[in-house]
């Protein structure tokens, strides 16, 4: 018993070492730099910045962030001589907040690095003390200059697939802090000045990095919120969920996610495996997206499952397509001559297995296989069988890009027909059937299953954005989307909707 166990869990170790990603995502270093220039710093730790072509630059939204912070009053007691000073520092606000030079970039093996250097913000407080004297209270301005903070967070994968950033390292130093008091005896502010300049210097060192932590604690938090699994329409579902921890290099870094399609309420994993695939050495767009066969696969055997491919022709169907038995007399007359030519036909092909999914350097196929049956739909509503045959039809999938999704839509290029039964003619005559097969699939059938598959595969699960200029370079067994993204901040979609409206 104890030599089986140790086999599974050897066996099991090896998969998960070997598992391959169906679907890749890098970030770049330019889009890591235009993440940092247009949106605020507590969005830099989700699986992508939120990029922006909004009319605030990025910085300009840190600095309203960091005026809307709120700060708590803290309250001391300091001897000065021979007289003790109870104080109460409350109502601290940031008034004005200089950010000349940040930067981001990637540490290899550990995560992310945002720096801000030469920075310099003004606070005011109210001061209030006492002494067995007298008491008094006033106005404080504090003027911070030469603020140096480098934050390091480390990336990784949780127990449940989901992104998780963690604070590997903060550094601080401020070069200078003046206290100017306002109100108040003048006496008072010798005693308290220079000693509030250093307990802020002190506070900031102590305190500063620690909200910080704080802060990525609750973008860790909201990360493990983070829905893994995304429906894709009545019939499928996609993984999202990293298979391992992503991977950091100088220039960019790495996220493999599972990238497999399931039929909604079935995650049984297909009978089949990702092939490794590695995207292009290049950092000219902001994000790489690699789209392996296995997704592709997967996707068509979720489809199939959920029975997606199954079509019928119904008798209303085939009068807004216009089929009926007088399109037989262009291929078979004398099924025409049998039936009142005016009797709709109705159509029913069933997906006898998963369609075969091929990904070449040029083109991307797939290759159906079924059964189809026709009958003839007679005035008073009943039908009459005609015949039942297999077909094979092989069509080119078109693939584009639209708003963060992948459109595969099907176009047919060649089928092939056998005829299994029928109620009229000879094998020979019924083999002309194949043309009007072929004629009722482009224009009846594919339209319905592109229906299916026009909401498209979402790529990316990132509130807000689009992807922008896109293109899709087809490999063997994969394909790879370069593309930019564009973050719409909250005025734009207002400004969207009033322009709509």
């Amino acid at each position: 018993m104890l030599k089986t166990w140790y086999s599974f869990l050897l066996c099991w170790l090896s998969w998960q070492l070997e598992a391959n990603p169906g679907l890749k995502v890098r970030i770049t270093q330019k889009g890591l730099d235009y993440g940092m220039r247009q949106s605020e710093v507590k969005v830099m730790t989700k699986y992508f910045p939120r990029l922006s072509h909004c009319k605030r630059t990025g910085m300009e939204l840190l600095k309203q962030a960091v005026l809307k912070e709120t700060f708590p009053s803290w309250s001391g007691q300091e001897s000065f001589s021979v007289v003790t000073v109870n104080y109460v520092i409350s109502r601290l606000r940031i008034n004005a907040v200089d950010l000349p030079e940040t930067s981001a970039s990637f540490i290899p093996g550990t995560g992310i690095s945002l720096s801000v250097a030469h920075a310099s913000a003004t606070i005011s407080a109210d001061w209030r003390m006492n002494t067995w004297l007298l008491k008094d209270r006033g106005g404080i301005t504090v003027s911070i200059s030469g603020l140096f903070i480098a934050v390091i967070f480390r990336v990784s994968r949780d127990g449940t697939g989901r992104l998780s950033v963690l604070l590997h390292n903060c550094q601080l130093s401020i070069n200078s802090v003046k206290v100017k008091l306002n109100g108040g005896s003048s006496w008072i502010y010798s005693f308290l000045s220079g000693y509030l300049e250093e307990l802020i210097h002190t506070k900031l060192y102590k305190n500063l990095c620690l909200a910080i932590k704080y802060k990525i604690q609750l973008m860790d938090a909201e990360l493990r919120k983070h829905k893994v699994l995304n429906q894709i329409d009545a019939f499928a579902q996609i993984d999202y969920s990293l298979i391992s921890s992503p991977t950091v290099f100088k220039s960019h870094i790495n996220l493999d996610l599972k990238g497999t399609v399931y039929p909604v309420g079935n995650h049984t994993d297909p009978p089949f495996v990702p092939a490794p695939f590695d995207l292009p050495n290049q950092g000219d767009s902001m994000l790489y997206l690699g789209v392996s066969s296995y997704f592709l696969k997967s996707a068509s055997l979720a489809y199939y499952k959920a029975g997606a491919f199954n079509v019928t022709i119904s008798k209303e169907l085939a009068t807004t397509f216009n089929l009926n038995i007088a399109l037989f007399k262009d291929f078979v007359p004398e099924v025409a001559l049998s039936y009142i030519t005016g009797c709709p036909v109705l159509l029913k092909l069933m997906a006898t297995s998963p369609p075969a999914v091929s990904l070449n350097a040029d083109r991307c196929m797939l290759h159906i296989t079924g059964c189809v049956e026709m009958f003839a739909v007679l005035p008073n509503s009943t039908t009459q069988y005609i015949f039942t045959g297999n077909l094979t039809a092989s069509t080119r999938a078109n693939l584009t890009i639209t708003k963060q999704k992948l459109i595969i839509s099907l176009l047919l290029k060649r089928l092939q027909f056998s005829l299994l039964h029928s109620t009229l003619g000879s094998s020979e005559q019924m083999s002309l059937v194949e043309n009007f097969l072929s004629y009722t699939l482009q224009s009846a059938v594919i339209p319905v299953i592109n229906e299916k598959l026009g909401k498209g595969f979402p790529l990316l699960n990132f509130a807000h954005t689009t992807l922008t200029g896109p293109v899709i370079k087809m490999k063997q067994g994969h394909l790879v989307i370069s593309t930019d993204v564009h973050y719409k901040h909250e005025e734009e979609e207002d400004e969207d909707l009033h322009s709509h409206s």
